[in-house]
């Protein structure tokens, strides 16, 4: 073989048809060689072709080109597949992380709206208007009160009220429309003492204003009155809404003496006007609260001094409790008291009361309280203190008169008492029996209280304790005042006795459609005007019901509790409930449990041993020594045991010597 140039092409043989191909020249498809890398179209050097060539080595080059493109175009479903699969997560990522961002705004937003319906005012109540949710601060920014207001409003739009709505004492004044109106106004007692009043105004006859206080687990509540569970703290008893009047725990859901007063441990108070027609409930339910509603009835609430029932209620927050309490209690129980006056409270707080009851008016006359007196001096140490005789001195309830049958001479009965260091008092109420000789009088001169839309002046009837029928004293008419005082003077003078006891009943004991002169608010209110007038003109030691505390040296006793162990566990809470809601001058239950006959106590018997009974009397005994005062219905030696007198006797010196 010839030597080349560096560029000359060795000579290969081909086959024909190769050969003729590159006879023709160039391809014509110019895209084609844009496959082959620049090395391959490059003139190979001479060096770099083995010595024997052959077409297979160009087959073989070719082939593995188009395996490699078909590798690589197999590869390309996997590579875009990848990236499909790498572009879906980020899709869903981005996706998520929009919505977060919604939802994180949606809640700032709401919490920012909340925030500004929360509006705060007098810088202690945060009110939300649409929810109608109030919280109150105290001066640390604790909060004490939290409560839902309006909860029978059923509607959330708020409009501010129309200007002859408003008022210039510097309220806040919110109104929803054609159902209620709220105003808020705030106030202080004290340097501490910080109060927010609330009243509602219903637009509508047929809705009751309604709020709910939460009692916030660990927060106790006191106050109102003894209530039926007997509950202390408050917050253990559930009750119903029902009228905020007196009554007979065994059948109401109230006691014989109330106060629209409540109080709890954080030191807030909430306190209710005395105009609003008062529902009450504690409610157990997903929060227990403690609930206020403004409702007419038939009977506790039914003279309208409005058109609508109105809610109206005081808040008042302090330090704490205690000087909350001290700053909210009366400071004038001894305010104006004569030297008399301060002997009865002292007799009263050192001495027994001894009292001679019984169910059957047959059974109580002169021979019997002689012998009873005569066993009190024969027990000893024990001091005389007063004797207080049931309402059969009279022959009949309301005549006002004794039975000189029974106490042919009461008045020398009476004067050997006194100079024995007793204290003789008589059982009055304002209830004339239909049997009494002044029944009849009273009826003609209209002194008592009438049946409700009765078109004739008829006289409304009830029932209390023994008398079937009775009529009640209008004591709201001028007329009456004069007539029973007069009374009460003549009885007093003749038997030279030391005072009355009032014996009132609950505002059950009303006649139902009662009608009196006067329009009274609640049944209740009876007692209070009663008790005002009696007192300013005979001498009075003691109310049996009250929703408001008579003048000193006036007392006020507990219920009657019934002679067992349930009654004993009775006695402390509702003595601690109503030395909180203000009444300091209690007379507690009898020693042993309340018995109004040898009956009854007969009865007892039957359903307990005597050991047992007497184990009770003993517990009870134990107890007396440390409340107000000591009552007696049933004598230390009426079991004939002497380990019973020495226990009375013991615990008498013991109260003279440590208690007083």
């Amino acid at each position: 073989m010839a030597l080349q140039t560096p560029y000359s092409i060795p000579k290969v043989n081909l086959p024909e048809q190769a050969e003729d191909a590159l006879m023709s020249g160039p391809p014509r498809n110019v895209r084609r060689k844009s496959v082959l890398s620049p090395k391959m179209l490059t003139p190979p050097e001479l060096g770099d072709y083995p010595d024997n060539h052959s077409g297979g080595n160009s087959i073989t080059s070719v082939n593995s080109l188009a395996s490699l493109l078909k590798e690589k175009i197999q590869n390309l479903p996997q590579t875009i597949r990848k990236k499909k699969s790498d572009n879906y997560k980020i899709k869903v990522f981005v996706i998520l992380l929009f919505i977060t961002i919604v939802i994180l705004i949606c809640c700032a937003t709401y919490l920012y709206n909340q925030k500004v319906l929360a509006k705060a005012y007098f810088e202690r109540i945060k009110f939300n208007k649409m929810k109608r949710i109030m919280k109150i601060y105290n001066n640390d920014g604790v909060e004490t009160i939290n409560a839902r207001l309006g909860t029978t409003l059923s509607y959330n739009k708020v409009l501010p009220c129309l200007p002859q709505d408003e008022r210039n004492d510097g309220s806040i004044c919110l109104e929803w429309m054609d159902r209620a109106r709220l105003y808020l106004h705030f106030y202080t007692l004290q340097d501490h003492v910080k109060c927010y009043n609330l009243r509602w105004i219903s637009l509508n006859e047929h809705i009751a204003p309604t709020d709910c206080i939460e009692m916030t687990p660990g927060v106790h509540w006191y106050g109102g009155g003894q209530n039926q569970e007997s509950a202390w703290p408050l917050e253990k008893g559930a009750h119903n809404f029902q009228p905020f009047v007196t009554g007979h725990v065994d059948r109401h859901e109230w006691g014989n003496v109330l106060k629209r007063y409540f109080i709890n441990t954080k030191g807030t108070a909430v306190i209710i006007d005395d105009k609003t027609p008062l529902y009450i409930a504690i409610v157990n339910g997903t929060k227990k609260e403690l609930c206020l509603k403004a409702q007419y009835d038939d009977f506790a609430f039914a003279n309208k001094f409005t058109i609508a029932p109105v809610l109206n209620y005081s808040i008042c927050t302090g330090n704490n409790m205690s000087d909350l309490f001290s700053q909210l209690s009366e400071h004038t129980l001894w305010d104006g008291l004569k030297q008399d006056d301060i002997e009865v409270i002292e007799s009263l707080l050192t001495e027994p009361l001894w009292e001679i009851t019984t169910d059957q008016k047959e059974s109580l006359t002169e021979e019997m309280v002689t012998n009873f007196t005569n066993d009190v001096i024969a027990l000893g140490t024990i001091k005389q203190g007063h004797v207080l005789l049931n309402e059969f001195w009279q022959n009949q309830v309301g005549d006002f008169e004794v039975d000189t049958e029974r106490f042919p001479t009461l008045h020398e009965t009476i004067e050997v008492l006194s100079r024995r260091g007793f204290r003789v008092v008589f059982t009055i109420q304002p209830f004339i029996s239909t049997e009494s000789i002044n029944f009849a009088e009273a009826v003609e001169k209209r002194l008592l209280v009438l049946e409700r839309s009765s078109s004739r002046s008829v006289p409304a009837l009830t029932s209390f304790k023994t008398v079937q029928s009775a009529g009640v004293l209008d004591i709201t008419n001028n007329r009456t005042i004069p007539w029973v005082t007069e009374k009460l003077k003549a009885v007093m003078k003749k038997y030279k006795f030391n005072a009355f006891y009032l014996e009132l009943g609950t505002a059950y004991d009303m006649p139902h459609y009662y009608q009196c002169e006067k329009p009274l608010i609640n049944p209740d209110q009876y007692k209070t005007l009663f008790t005002n007038t009696i007192q300013n003109s005979v001498s009075l030691l003691g109310v049996s019901d009250a929703i408001e505390r008579p003048r000193s040296p006036r007392f006020v006793s507990l219920p009657r509790f019934e002679s067992s162990w349930d009654g004993l566990r009775r006695v402390i809470p509702t003595i601690l409930t109503y030395g909180i809601i203000g009444y300091p001058f209690l007379i507690p239950g009898a020693v042993g449990g309340d018995y109004d006959s040898i009956d009854s106590q007969l009865a007892h018997l039957n359903g307990t041993s005597e050991v047992e009974d007497q184990e009770l009397y003993i517990r009870w005994l134990q107890l007396a020594a440390f409340l107000p005062v000591v009552r007696y219905n049933r004598l230390p030696n009426s079991y004939g045991d002497n380990k019973v007198l020495d226990m009375a006797i013991n615990l008498a010196l013991l109260r003279q010597n440590k208690v007083h």
